[in-house]
This record gives C-alpha cells, sequence and structure tokens, in this order.
C-alpha cells in the first residue's frame, strides 16, 4: 500500500515533455534552422513547440524520398498492402492517444473518435486497394493489329503534399495514403496549427515496416516550404489540398508548371465522404506495352 510520503513524491513528479521534432528519412531530426512555434489549444493554452521547417529541412525531405523511392515502387503491390495493413494496426493501438490530441484543439470527444476511427478505417481501405488498383485503372487494350496492347499504372516518383489543416488526422491520412500505396513516396507539410497527431502518425510510421524515406513529415507554416516543393526538380507531383490562400495556390501552380509536375490543385473536400480513386490516380503514370501474338520459330511452329 502506497505510503503518504510516496504519495507526495509522486504528486511533486515532473512530467516527460515531448519534444516535437520533423520526421525526415525515418528519423526525427530537429529543424536545421533551430526554429520552431507555439502549439496552442481552443483556449489559447500551450500544447507544445513545434518545428519550424525551412527550405533546408524540405530538400533534406526530398533527398530521402527520392532515396526510397527504388525500394518502395520496386515492392510487389502484396507487400505494400501488408506494411499499411501493419501500419493501421498500430494506429489502432495508439487510438486513445489521437483521440487526446484531437481533444486539446476543441474537438468533442464524440467527433475526436468518429474522426480516429474513420482515419484508421481509411487507412486499411487504401491497404486493401495495393493489389487492385492496376486491374481498375489498367488492361488490355483493342487494337487492329495481331498485337496484346496492354496498359499497366506505375508511380509517379516522389510527391509533395499539403495537409488540409482540418480535420487534422483524417486530412493528412486522406493524402498520404493514396500517394504511397501505388508506390510513390512523399513530403507532405501537416496542419500548421494541429501539428502534434502528425507527429505521433510520424512515431507509428517509424515503429512499422514502412521504409525510410517512403513519408517524410514537416511542421510549420505552408507559406514558407511549399514554395520550395513546388520549385524542386526533383518532386513529380504536387497535391496543393492544404492550401487555403487563392493567391499562394496560383503561384505555387506556377512553379510547379516550370517542372511539369502532376498537380492537384486545391478544392472543397468532404474528407468524410468515400473518397474512391480520386487521390490515387493523379499520381499514376501509365506505361503501354505492344506484344506480338504470335512469332515464327526457327522450326517453323508459331507460338
Amino acid at each position: 500500500m502506497p505510503t503518504k510520503d510516496s504519495a507526495t513524491k509522486d504528486s511533486a513528479r515532473l512530467a516527460v515533455r515531448k519534444t516535437y521534432k520533423l520526421f525526415i528519412g525515418g528519423a526525427f531530426p530537429r529543424s536545421e534552422s533551430g526554429r520552431s512555434y507555439v502549439v496552442t489549444d481552443a483556449k489559447g493554452q500551450f500544447v507544445a513547440n513545434a518545428s519550424q521547417a525551412s527550405r533546408k529541412d524540405a530538400r533534406d525531405a526530398v533527398l530521402a524520398a527520392r532515396g526510397a523511392v527504388a525500394k518502395w515502387s520496386g515492392a510487389t503491390a502484396y507487400n505494400r498492402g501488408q506494411i499499411l495493413y501493419r501500419v493501421a494496426e498500430m494506429l489502432e493501438g495508439r487510438r486513445e492517444q489521437f483521440v487526446a490530441e484531437l481533444r486539446a484543439f476543441g474537438v468533442s470527444a464524440t467527433a475526436a473518435t468518429l474522426e480516429v476511427d474513420a482515419a484508421i478505417d481509411r487507412w486499411v481501405w487504401y491497404a486493401g486497394w495495393s493489389d487492385k488498383v492496376a486491374q481498375v485503372v489498367g488492361g488490355a487494350n483493342p487494337v487492329a493489329g495481331p498485337f496484346f496492347n496492354i496498359s499497366a499504372p506505375e508511380p509517379t516518383g516522389v510527391v509533395a503534399l499539403v495537409a488540409p489543416r482540418e480535420p487534422a488526422l483524417l486530412g493528412l491520412v486522406s493524402v498520404v495514403a493514396p500517394a504511397i500505396v501505388t508506390g510513390n513516396t512523399v513530403v507532405v507539410i501537416a496542419s500548421e496549427p494541429r501539428p502534434t497527431p502528425a507527429i505521433t502518425l510520424a512515431e507509428v510510421l517509424a515503429t512499422s515496416d514502412l521504409p525510410g524515406g517512403v513519408v517524410n513529415i514537416l511542421t510549420g507554416s505552408p507559406a514558407e516550404i511549399a514554395p520550395w516543393l513546388a520549385s524542386h526538380s526533383d518532386v513529380n507531383g504536387l497535391d496543393l489540398a492544404g492550401i487555403e490562400d487563392a493567391q499562394l495556390a496560383t503561384d505555387l501552380e506556377i512553379a510547379a508548371a516550370d517542372t511539369l509536375k502532376r498537380l492537384v490543385r486545391p478544392a472543397a473536400v468532404d474528407w468524410t465522404a468515400d473518397p474512391g480513386l480520386s487521390r490515387m490516380t493523379p499520381f499514376l503514370e501509365t506505361k503501354t506495352v505492344w506484344h506480338p501474338k504470335s512469332f515464327e520459330g526457327a522450326k517453323g511452329t508459331a507460338y
């Protein structure tokens, strides 16, 4: 039975505060700028100091994402699905933590629980598409000649994402999962006012089987970070889901056009609705192969 002295000692204990860092290449570095910004709750009270990512951090994240493309895109669709399902299992294990983090921002207990459950379910849903999307968006094409003409989807490469400000977790999952399930790697800018669920998600990813560099998470101002990603020549796609400033969105589109990026423009989205294939297909390339149906062998046998 605890003594009075031990109870007093426990009540005086100082909590271990989390240092919120970036997530780049499977590691948790501090921002090279040394800057951070204050994250507050719905009442304006202090929640955390989040890292303020810089241009250099964005470039490091793109480098990590590019380095992971070959391994991730080269994995079988079945293997990618297994890994993403493993992430969902670990999200389920941290369910209460995610709920608590969302509630700190003024989300009701019911709404927070619904958002976390929806985020986990959506991750599972995309995991299931890993070995099915090729059959839906690819296939055999009819041609006028003795040829097989087959189209198959391939990943675009490195995709930069701006996650929506709200819902902080469901919105983040809804832009990250569809991009990586098809073999792309991503650099994502988390919700600026609500970044804590993104860093907790990073901890889940870091302890899953997901290779380092497949998902890289930056926290900070999209207005500062996104232009460097939009103009980066080694970024192949750009999703502006979380950009709310119309002028900034236009500037980013212009910057992306210089390097011919695939682009998803900002639009009003109901993140709780069935997403369909709308966020998977923009970052897929189509490879078409022609093959003769028969040829004459050395002994005159048709194959």
